[in-house]
């Protein structure tokens, strides 16, 4: 799924500045950190920390290496069973509408991918020495892609570029400490598609994306799951204190496509207001024990209009956090009807 839209940073900044003083003072440099973030070029940072990590690395022993296997929490293999994850794979991009070009993503992006976007703190990635981040959110690296394929065409100026409409699954790691228990990780994988394209005016384009993406996530996730669990679907409209007859129009089609799906309006949704701009949606699944839980986020964000400067263009993202979605619904408890 996306990053949270409820996200803040999750250090203490009083206690940051407490531990940058103390680095300084016992160093013996003054403004430390302003040197290194400010006065040197990125490649000069990026060749004394390459420098300092080989020299660290050097000191390590293989003893070392195991026990950091085990403690730290960014290390430790995924308790997801890697079939369980191939099979949602396999059927998500069976049924992906012919719009969508699927894509394989680096497993890192530029620096800033995430923050500069989104109103997310950097702490919540894992920044490397090579000025570029791990990937957090494949929703903001694809976004980032949309934008080159949106200015790459040759009538992008002219106003009449074609939409672009991209798919991926990717193994995300975040930097903010999860809560600990069984089957807890920094990384998992997510399922995102992200369709951006051009402003016709009067939520044309919000409307019909949004109804395209949860038109693709209702049957995969009813194909994935089997017929017997329950799934509901909300969407909100951030725009307006009633939902508008656009939006109305887009659940009326949506439910007398998928029958057997309870589809509705949630204007009292809280989370995410700030974050995305007129629309949203989510996506949930009931299992045996009776309890709801959400499998899909959604909404239109402004990450394009701010990487092409162009306040016409929109952007539709949303993501399926697969990981979520194969361990709470194992097969073994949920056999697929179909």
């Amino acid at each position: 799924m996306p990053v949270s839209p409820d996200s803040t940073s999750s250090s203490d900044p009083a206690r940051r500045n407490q531990i940058i003083d103390r680095i300084e003072r016992d160093s013996g440099v003054p403004d430390l950190a302003e040197i290194l973030a400010n006065r040197l070029a990125p490649t000069d940072l990026q060749s004394l920390l390459l420098e300092i990590y080989s020299r660290r690395a050097k000191k390590r022993e293989p003893k070392v290496l195991l026990e950091d296997h085990v403690s730290n929490r960014f290390t430790r293999p995924s308790a997801s069973s890697p079939r369980r994850l191939l099979e949602w794979d396999r059927i998500a991009f069976s049924l992906l509408p012919k719009v969508f070009q699927p894509i394989e993503l680096s497993p890192v992006c530029p620096l800033g991918t995430v923050s500069v976007l989104s109103p997310i703190s950097q702490d919540w990635t894992v920044s490397t020495s090579r000025n570029t981040e791990v990937v957090a959110g494949s929703t903001n690296v694809l976004a980032i892609e949309c934008a080159v394929r949106r200015r790459e065409q040759r009538s992008f100026f002219s106003g009449k570029a074609d939409p672009v409409h991209l798919a991926s699954s990717h193994r995300l790691l975040r930097g903010q400490k999860f809560g600990v228990g069984p089957g807890t990780r920094q990384h998992f994988r997510v399922f995102t598609l992200r369709s951006a394209g051009r402003d016709p005016g009067n939520l044309l384009f919000e409307t019909k994306t949004l109804g395209l993406h949860i038109g693709f996530y209702l049957p995969a996730l009813r194909k994935f799951l089997g017929t017997t669990i329950a799934i509901r679907v909300t969407i909100s409209d951030l725009g307006s204190k009633t939902a508008r007859p656009k939006v109305r129009s887009v659940v009326e089609k949506l439910h007398s496509a998928h029958k057997k799906v309870k589809i509705g309006i949630d204007q009292d949704r809280k989370q995410g207001r700030g974050y995305y701009g007129q629309l949203c949606f989510k996506i949930f699944a009931t299992t045996s024990k009776g309890r709801e839980h959400e499998l899909v986020d959604g909404g239109d964000v402004n990450w394009t209009q701010k990487l092409l400067n162009n306040a016409k263009e929109r952007l539709i993202i949303s993501g399926c956090g697969s990981k979520r979605l194969c361990e709470l619904f194992d097969a073994a408890v949920f056999p697929k009807n179909t």
